[in-house]
């Protein structure tokens, strides 16, 4: 939907008022009921209907009757918001053309009073070309429900937090200026981008410079994910400044060294095929090991030194931190324990594993007295055995072994069903909903002895 901001000097206060309502009222509704946005705008009898006809004739609303009557912002009367906003904040004072589109935002220069020309960011997120917002950003966290025109504002503020602390540590990235709602305003970069460059006076020069950049971002923390020729900006002095970080993610993300490498490799590509700059590897060594760095030295993630700064912690970036990490590594292995069928101790609380040995070292008597009292029958039938009786060793020997299979066999059995009931019993704390046994030690120690059967 192309921005028309003439439309904005036919609105008045009534209509931004209704605007303002509908904004509200879709912090909890999909779709604000009209008796709702008339409560909320509290303008005369039937004032509110008069203006939502005028803001459906500018698209500013969206008009849904489907279930029940009722409207939504649409992403013109979301732009109309933000910039009646930063209006009467005195940021800027006029919009001028448009200077880009992108998959998730568009971006228009907007002026000041005393003439400085600024560049005005609208994110868009929801087109066509980018839906999967929910799976390749983290915008949402733990939240589960969500709209467009939510997730935008979060974008925006997550792009400005980030401009804000690179341009305090001396990175070049446009001057962060305000923001509100998904409307974000920043210093105009002169320059180009970069893949609209054909020619450079020093391309070694300016690699070399974004190469340092993506390095120094990783020892500051951050990675920026997206770092491409369409990304940087390059004026006519070869100034680099880069661009776009909403989706920027910490070190410590899952995949930080993929996003780290996809990063330098983009860069990599792009000067070797637009400028023919070669970075030749050596072969293979004959003894089979890998190719060493080409003479530029390729960056590796394993050798940057990430203790420059923490920005990712101090900006919330995306990804675990290291204690996170740890404590997801215990867990995992304490669970892996747990279900485990070895005589290593499980992951409950203390009472329950000395209940569970207690059971086991039963079990271990148990079959020593089994095997005793069978020593003593065989010792009785020796015994009763008279000189002149014809009798085989052999078929003693194979008797007795077979005997002894089919007990070791039999015992082994019992003792890997008490030892997966004794596990059973334990609590799992991973889950607030997990099934207390009223019984306590009676209960399971009950269980452990019907898996003994009639011993």
């Amino acid at each position: 939907m192309k921005l028309d901001v003439n439309v904005l000097r036919y609105l008045s206060k009534d209509d931004f008022r209704v605007l303002t309502a509908v904004e509200m009222g879709m912090r909890n509704h999909e779709i604000v009921p009209s008796e709702l946005i008339d409560r909320i705008a509290s303008l005369k009898h039937g004032g509110s209907y008069k203006v939502l006809k005028n803001l459906l004739k500018h698209k500013l609303v969206h008009h849904d009757a489907s279930k029940y009557d009722g409207f939504r912002l649409t992403y013109l009367g979301y732009d109309f918001l933000a910039i009646k906003t930063m209006v009467n904040r005195g940021v800027f004072s006029g919009v001028g053309r448009q200077l880009g589109t992108g998959k998730e935002s568009d971006i228009f220069e907007v002026v000041k009073e005393d003439g400085t020309v600024l560049a005005m960011k609208l994110h868009r997120l929801g087109r066509v070309s980018f839906r999967a917002v929910k799976a390749k950003r983290d915008y949402l966290r733990h939240r589960s429900s969500y709209n467009w025109l939510y997730l935008s504002r979060l974008a925006a503020l997550k792009e400005f937090a980030f401009m804000k602390a690179l341009e305090e540590h001396g990175f070049p990235v446009p001057n962060a200026v305000d923001c509100n709602r998904h409307c974000l305003i920043m210093s105009l970069v002169p320059g180009y981008p970069l893949v609209q460059v054909k020619e450079l006076q020093n391309p070694d020069v300016v690699f070399e410079t974004i190469i340092g950049a993506v390095v120094r971002l990783a020892e500051h923390g951050l990675i920026h994910c997206d770092f491409n020729e369409f990304n940087i900006m390059i004026d006519d002095d070869e100034k680099v400044t880069m661009i776009d970080f909403p989706q920027m993610v910490s070190v410590s993300h899952p995949n930080a060294q993929m996003y780290f490498d996809r990063d330098v490799e983009c860069i990599y590509k792009f000067f070797e095929k637009r400028f023919n700059m070669l970075f030749e590897e050596n072969e293979n060594d004959s003894d089979g090991s890998e190719a060493e760095m080409d003479e530029v030295g390729r960056p590796q993630f394993s050798e940057i030194n990430k203790n420059s700064g923490f920005l990712d912690k101090e900006l919330a970036a995306s990804g675990f931190t290291r204690k996170d990490q740890n404590e997801l590594e215990k867990l995992t292995e304490a669970e892996l324990d747990m279900y485990s069928d070895s005589d290593d101790e499980g992951t409950g609380d203390d009472e329950d594993e000395d209940m569970n040995e207690t059971n086991i070292k039963q079990l271990e008597s148990l079959q020593l007295e089994k095997e005793d009292n069978n020593h003593q029958v065989e010792d009785e039938h020796d015994d009763n055995h008279q000189v002149g009786d014809e009798h085989d060793p052999e078929d003693d020997g194979e008797a007795e072994s077979e005997d002894d299979a089919e007990l070791v066999k039999s015992l082994s059995k019992q003792r890997r069903k008490a030892i997966q009931a004794a596990h059973r019993g334990k609590r799992n704390f991973a889950s607030r909903n997990t099934y207390k046994d009223k019984g306590g030690k009676s209960s399971l120690s009950s269980k452990v002895h019907k898996q003994l059967g009639g011993w």
